[in-house]
Order: structure tokens, then C-alpha cells, then sequence
């Protein structure tokens, strides 16, 4: 092996470079790695860059920094591929294109039950249940599964609640399901509504359309007007589902994939198409390096997307690929099925593919205004709190908590591009003074900070600490304990009047605090940051109560233990449900005694 920092002899190399398919790995000074490509043939692709100037001006800035390439051989060009891309998000080369969305795709799931319930669902699909999607989008999801308790009144709710109802909730109330909990409806008629909602899913919606209206003439013939007058209301509610939901002219199964590219911030959308209905689409930002062509980031993101994401039979793409061919062939072995790639130029496809393109154009000038305002916020809070250069990562503490107890701390993330909610940490506070903010922040740092110093995680260019003076010298506390310095802190104050827009920032080196004017861009950064970090912890202390209410009613009695209260409040839904039960219905339950049982109630009564 060459020495990382020698010059890169690449005829050498080259003469001894195999022609069989395989990925080769550019590495410059330092182990840096910075380029992972696939080849058919090794010694033609690698030799390609060395041929001549390219005229890119990236390409041959890379070309430049090599210290030497390791190749690594696979027996077929889609072996290679897969490689390809698998290397790519595990390594991050910096001039690769590279996708961050890992997210699985979600589904709408009929749940296996008598009376089944409607959910979002997101993950690997097994058992009995009943799957339709992938949808491109949550919110593509959660609005599908509105219109479906507005046309056919299915169920939401949760097994556990289902199953101890006495009266019918507030969704029956305003008609958003037919309570089934307690028998208004019979598993015949509901399951007549969930396979009706299954044929509008699976694109049949014409079909339903004519059978209810040949329905509602029976009812009327019989002179059931009552009905008549039901399927009527959901005949015009159903035609308003489907004017809302763009129909695709007889395409079925087929995402459409295009590029509105830029310099820097090139956004690629995918439009999904099931079963004839438009579910929506989704937009990528891809980092990629400056001035890298609309196929390039094309054929990047079908290779990393799709062997991620089970691909439908059918991709179109707004550019040709020269690598068409073998990506169909890849993804159609990878998928188990055939699948095919290809840039329609006429008919509905074509016109898929024009919706598709206003559509990422309309999306990447959205992302770049919302980046232009963030530099400027940036820029802005440079300036106001005296730094060398904009902050690349910001981090904010809150706590909240209940008259003292069960407090929880708050750290959220924030870079150039917003929120970096991987990076979000939730601390539970304890050994403290109940209600004792102080001790609390600094606990919370100093937690923060001591995995930072241990090598854990990325130091922050600013710590903002929500509260006063107080709050900001517990906070400095902790940093000098760690021994933590040359790290600008700042307290975010709601000022005299408490007012929202007249925040104080108090500062160390500060005897006065600093008071930004209203419309200051960094003064509505440093907000949006603050609720941030508040709703986080007020998320974080929600869930750490509620675990505790559910725990605390059971913990407390002999020979109840966990197993046997797991198995109480999967059987009862929660403590209130138990707490209102028999003896009787108590020892129904798993593994409880009647002696047990009868214990259970003498604690709650």
C-alpha cells in the first residue's frame, strides 16, 4: 500500500486493474474517503478519469486528491450496484450523492379482528392484517385514513380502549365511526364498510361508486328511505373523496421520479401511483457535491432509493439513464419481480411526468427561500452575539415538570438546515429539590457535556439555556466542573412584561441584557429554537408521568408482578379501567388468582 500522503501513480495501476464488473473506493491524504463508483468493466471506468481534463470542474478536484483506489470484484454489474449504494450510506463519501431519508414507507392496516380497526402503520408487514400503500407521505396517510372514517365509519381506536367501552365515544358522536364497542352495528354491516374502504383503496372506486347506487335504489324501492338516504350521503361524500384524489387515466402501480436541479440544493421528487389513485409525493434534498448532473443525481437516487424501498413495477424518470438497463435488471432481482425503468415522451404517462416536474420546481423554491432565510437568521446571529463566524449547531435546554415532580430536561439540535432531530436528547432529572430548576439545568448539562468530552456526540457552537440569570449560572456551573470553555452560552428570558417578540438574552460577559428589536431575523431563530427545546420537554415529561400513572396504582401490591401487570393493562387498557372492575372480571385475567384478584380490589377500594 502507497503511502497516504505519495503522489497517486495511476498508470501503475491501471496496468495491473482487472476488466471484470466490481466498486472502486477513491481515497485521498489522511484515509479520506472520497468517491465510491461501480463499474462493468474496472480498468475502462477507473482509466476514464485519468484520460483527459473533463471540463468538471469537481471531477477533477477529486482526480487531484487521490492517494490511491482499493477495488473490491463482484461476479455481475447489479452485484456491483448493490455494493454501490450500500457503501454510499454507510460511508458517506464526500462526492457522492447522498440520500438521508432511511424512512420505510407507511401503510394504511386493517387490523385482524371482528371488528378491525383503521391505523397508520409504518414498518415490516406480518401476520393476518390487511396492508395498503406505500403511500409517499404521513400526512398522504393520515388523510386517507380521515376520509375513510368520514365515507364508512370504521374504527380508530386502540384494542385495549375497543374492549371496555360502555358507551360510544365522541367519534360516534360526530359520525366519524359506528361503534362497534358497544354493538350499534353488526360484524356483517361492518364488514361490508371495510371491504367497501378496501375497493376504494385498491383503486376501485368507480365500481363501489355504481354498486351503492344500485344499493340505494333497492332501499328506495323498499321503501327503506332511512337507508336511501345513507348510501346517498356516502355516494356524494365518496365523489368528493375522489375529485380530491387526482386519478392517473388507467396507470396503476408506477412512481414517477424527477430532478429540478441547482448548483447545490437539487430537489428530487417521487410521485407514487397505486392501484390508478395519486397518493401524493415526496421531495428529497440530497447532498451532493456542486454542479453534478440532473442523471447523475437520477441514477443515484433509484440505486440507494429503491434497494432501500420495495420498488413498484414501473419507475419513470424525468432524464434517460445510460444505466437504465442495468438498474431495471438490479432492482428487478433485488424486488423478486419485474421491474421496469424508462422516460416516457407521450400520453398520460408523459403528463404524470410534467405534474411531477411544476411539482419539484414549486418544492426546491420553497427549500431554497427557507435556506435563504435561515443564512440570513445566521448571518444575523453572528453578528449579534459576536462570533467568528455563523453557528453550525445550536443547542437549547429546557425543563418542565409537574409542581416539582417528574421533571424531565430537554437538549434540542439545530444547524444550517433547521432541527436535527436525531441528534434531540431527553434527560429525567433526579436526586434534586423537587421544582428545583436550577439543579436541573445543571444536572442536565453537565450529563450533556460529560459524554461530549468523552468522545460522544458533536460540542455545540452556542448553548442556549431557557430561563434567567439563575438558570445561565447553573448552566456555567457545570461547564466549569468539565472544565468546558470557549463556548458561548446564552439565556433566553421572557424580559419584564413576559411578552412574546421582547425576550431578553443575558450573557455572561454582559452586566445589561441584550434586547434584539422585534423583527430581527436572529431574534426569530432564537424562537423558534426556544419553543422548540419547550415543546420537547414538555413532550418528554407528558410520557414520563403517564408511564408513572400507569405504573404507580399496581406497583405497591404484594404478588403483582411485572409480567402479571403487563397482562392487567393489555386485558383492562389502564389503571382507571382496573380501578373501576370487579373481582370477578380481574381474576378472568392470565395468570391472577381469585386470592390475587380480591387483593387487587381491596387496594383500589
Amino acid at each position: 500500500m502507497a503511502p497516504t500522503d505519495a503522489a497517486f501513480d495511476h498508470k501503475a495501476f491501471l496496468s495491473q486493474l482487472s476488466t471484470l464488473p466490481g466498486v472502486y473506493r477513491m481515497i485521498g491524504a489522511g484515509d479520506e474517503l472520497l468517491y465510491v463508483g461501480k463499474a462493468r468493466n474496472l480498468r475502462k471506468r477507473v482509466g476514464s478519469y485519468f484520460l483527459r481534463a473533463s471540463g468538471n470542474p469537481r471531477i477533477e478536484s477529486m482526480v487531484s486528491q487521490i492517494r490511491r483506489i482499493e477495488v473490491t470484484l463482484t461476479h455481475t454489474e447489479d452485484e456491483a450496484l448493490i455494493l454501490e449504494a450500500n457503501l454510499i450510506k454507510d460511508l458517506k463519501p464526500r462526492y457522492n450523492i447522498y440520500y438521508r431519508d432511511d424512512k420505510s414507507y407507511p401503510y394504511v392496516r386493517f387490523s385482524d379482528h371482528a371488528y378491525p380497526r383503521i391505523s397508520y402503520y409504518r414498518g415490516a408487514r406480518s401476520g393476518r392484517d390487511q396492508y395498503f400503500g406505500p403511500f409517499p407521505s404521513a400526512s398522504s396517510v393520515r388523510e386517507t385514513l380521515q376520509s375513510l372514517q368520514k365515507l364508512f365509519r370504521l374504527r380508530p381506536c386502540r384494542d385495549s380502549f375497543f374492549a371496555h367501552r360502555d358507551r360510544p365515544c365522541l367519534q360516534y358522536q360526530i359520525k366519524r365511526c359506528s361503534a362497534p364497542c358497544v354493538g350499534l352495528i353488526t360484524p356483517e354491516d361492518y364488514g361490508r364498510e371495510l371491504r367497501n374502504a378496501a375497493r376504494l383503496l385498491e383503486g376501485k372506486g368507480d365500481e363501489l361508486a355504481r354498486d351503492l347506487n344500485a344499493q340505494m335504489e333497492q332501499a328506495a324501492e323498499a321503501l327503506e328511505f332511512e337507508l336511501a338516504a345513507r348510501l346517498r350521503d356516502q355516494i356524494a361524500a365518496l365523489k368528493r373523496v375522489r375529485q380530491n384524489q387526482a386519478m392517473t387515466g388507467g396507470a396503476e402501480d408506477l412512481d414517477v421520479v424527477v430532478v429540478a436541479p441547482h448548483p447545490a440544493h437539487s430537489c428530487v421528487t417521487v410521485v407514487s401511483v397505486r392501484d390508478g389513485a395519486n397518493l401524493g409525493h415526496k421531495s428529497h434534498f440530497p447532498r451532493h457535491p456542486l454542479g453534478t448532473d440532473p442523471a447523475e443525481l437520477l441514477e443515484s437516487f433509484v440505486s440507494q432509493h429503491y434497494l432501500e424501498h420495495p420498488p413498484p413495477p414501473e419507475i419513470l424518470l424525468g432524464d434517460r439513464l445510460d444505466e437504465a438497463g442495468l438498474l431495471e435488471e438490479a432492482l428487478s432481482r433485488h424486488g423478486g419481480r419485474r421491474v421496469r425503468i424508462h422516460h416516457p415522451q407521450r400520453g398520460i404517462k408523459q403528463r404524470l411526468l410534467e405534474m411531477a416536474q411544476q411539482t419539484a420546481a414549486q418544492a426546491l423554491s420553497a427549500h431554497l427561500l427557507e435556506a435563504a432565510t435561515m443564512d440570513q437568521r445566521l448571518l444575523e446571529l453572528q453578528q449579534a452575539l459576536d462570533l467568528e463566524r455563523p453557528p453550525q449547531r445550536m443547542e437549547c435546554f429546557d425543563i418542565s415538570h409537574t409542581q416539582g415532580e417528574r421533571a424531565v430536561a430537554s437538549c434540542v439540535v439545530f444547524g444550517p438546515e433547521g432541527p436535527l432531530k436525531a441528534s434531540y436528547r431527553k434527560f429525567n432529572i433526579d436526586g434534586i429539590e423537587p421544582g428545583d430548576d436550577y439543579a436541573a439545568i445543571r444536572q442536565a448539562v453537565g450529563r450533556r457535556f460529560a459524554k461530549i468530552k468523552s468522545g460522544q456526540g458533536s460540542a455545540p457552537d452556542i448553548l442556549f439555556i431557557d430561563g434567567g440569570q439563575g438558570q445561565l449560572n447553573a448552566a456555567l456551573e457545570a461547564l466549569e466542573e468539565l472544565e468546558v470553555t470557549e463556548l458561548r452560552v446564552v439565556a433566553i428570558a421572557k424580559g419584564p412584561t413576559r411578552k412574546p417578540g421582547l425576550e431578553e438574552l443575558i450573557l455572561p460577559e454582559q452586566e445589561h441584557a441584550l434586547r434584539l428589536p422585534p423583527d430581527s431575523p436572529a431574534l426569530h431563530l432564537i424562537q423558534r429554537i426556544r419553543d422548540e427545546a419547550h415543546r420537547f420537554a414538555i413532550t418528554g415529561h407528558r410520557g414520563r408521568r403517564e408511564k408513572a400513572r400507569l405504573g404507580s396504582g399496581l406497583d405497591d401490591i404484594d404478588g403483582l408482578g411485572p409480567a402479571r401487570r403487563r397482562a392487567l393493562l393489555r386485558a383492562f387498557g389502564g389503571t382507571a379501567q382496573i380501578r373501576r372492575a370487579g373481582v370477578d372480571e380481574i381474576a378472568r385475567v392470565e395468570g391472577v388468582s381469585r386470592t390475587l384478584a380480591e387483593r387487587i380490589y381491596a387496594h383500589f377500594h
